[in-house]
């Protein structure tokens, strides 16, 4: 119920509230710009007062004139601290994609159109400060770090303009909100695709890796496999011999035909690495010329489609 109240307060919007994103150029006039003594400053008013009233107790003239003297060139400083800042122009420059865990670099020119050299302005955003000089009637391009942590679009939090010139005893300052925004890509999958291990009996072959002499299971004998590999006791009990399947990595395949024009190609696709999220685990090879190509299976080989007329051998 209190932030209901103080929302619609408008002294408290006017600098507490959220800002809607100011399109093209911001001009800093004069009611944007506030100034506030720093803590030297406050130091600075606080000898000062010491000095007034030992000057008083003790009726020193001199301690008079130093302690006025000193008075008026803070109340100078105060002049040229908001001069320093107001009237600026803010224009909104580009800002180039990026992917997700970047950093994004958004692009701010500055304009002065006064006649005179601004010193020491500084850009304030989440903690960090970006700080340029402004020759008289011109310009300087500054550009804002944002960590981009997730896909989608990129706005920047409000930014803060201030300045300490001349002497730090005072702090002008105004708050901007730029209409910008950076399109943040999704991070790209940089590890390898895992391949899953061969299965016996559906045409799917076996590729170098490592561990091919681990035990992984009994499949049936096929012509070619090693002797070694025969597992004779099964072999006793059973009728038909079963061999002892390695572990390792494969690669499934289906025949189809190759479309007209188009070059041969065999693209092999490890079907446990389809069901990854964030990664689509093709790799195309090229062969010599022929009728069929290869495309993408899902754990199982398909025969290919042989034309009319001919059969199987």
């Amino acid at each position: 119920m209190f932030e209901k109240i103080l929302g619609r307060s408008q002294f408290y919007n006017a600098f507490f509230g959220l800002r809607k994103p100011e399109p093209g150029t911001i001009f800093l006039r004069q009611k944007r710009v506030y100034i506030l003594p720093t803590r030297h400053g406050l130091a600075f008013a606080v000898a000062l007062i010491v000095m007034l009233i030992g000057s008083i107790n003790y009726n020193l003239s001199l301690g008079y004139v130093l302690t006025f003297l000193l008075a008026s060139m803070a109340l100078v400083a105060i002049l040229h601290t908001f001069r320093n800042l107001v009237h600026l122009r803010i224009t909104p420059g580009r800002v180039e994609p990026v992917f997700a865990e970047e950093t994004a670099w958004f692009e701010l020119f500055i304009e002065n159109h006064a006649g005179y050299d601004r010193c020491s302005i500084s850009l304030w955003h989440q903690g960090k400060a970006i700080q340029c000089d402004l020759a008289s009637g011109r310009g300087a391009t500054v550009t804002v770090a944002v960590a981009a942590e997730k896909r989608g679009w990129l706005a920047p939090e409000r930014i803060t303009v201030d300045t300490r010139f001349p002497v730090g005893l005072l702090r002008a300052w105004s708050y901007i909100q730029p209409d910008m925004r950076c399109l943040v890509y999704p991070r790209p999958d940089d590890g390898r695709l895992p391949l899953p291990e061969p299965a016996g009996g559906r045409g799917e072959k076996r590729v170098a890796g490592g561990g091919s002499d681990d035990f992984a299971g009994l499949r049936a004998y096929q012509t070619g496999d090693s002797p070694r590999h025969i597992d004779w006791k099964a072999a006793a009990r059973a009728a038909d011999q079963s061999v002892q399947r390695p572990r390792g990595r494969r690669v499934v395949a289906r025949l189809e035909p190759a479309s007209a024009g188009a070059g041969p190609r065999v693209q092999a696709v490890a079907p446990d690495a389809l069901g990854a999220p964030g990664r689509s685990g093709r790799i195309a090879l090229r062969f010599a010329p022929a009728r069929y190509g290869v495309g993408a299976g899902h754990g199982r080989a398909t025969p290919p489609r042989l034309p009319a007329g001919t059969r199987a051998v």
